[in-house]
């Protein structure tokens, strides 16, 4: 087995370029990718402490973020195929006409 410092610095890289991508990119669907890659971190994270620690409780946290998750991801994209119906766009600055 790898050891514990392996995990976090794949979980830290992973986590870093999610970031790198939910502040530089302007597409929303990229946007919602990098968060996806942000929360696979987290879940690197949890289930690596939780097999190296023992103890079950990070890897049924883990998959409740999955669950979670998921359902995020589908309301997300009804609501960017509902704006790109509507305006034929992905751009992230053009939500905020959508407010009023």
């Amino acid at each position: 087995m790898a050891p514990l410092s392996w995990y976090i610095a794949l979980s830290a890289s992973l986590f870093v370029i999610g970031l790198y991508g939910v502040l530089s990119r302007r597409n929303v669907l990229i946007v919602l990718m990098c968060l996806e890659l942000m929360l696979s971190a987290v879940n690197i994270n949890l289930v690596a402490f939780s097999y190296f620690l023992s103890h079950l409780g990070g890897q049924i946290f883990a998959i409740f973020v999955i669950t979670v998750t998921a359902a995020e991801v589908a309301v997300a994209l009804a609501i960017v195929i509902a704006f790109v119906r509507h305006k034929g766009s992905l751009k992230i600055d053009e939500i905020s006409i959508m407010k009023g």
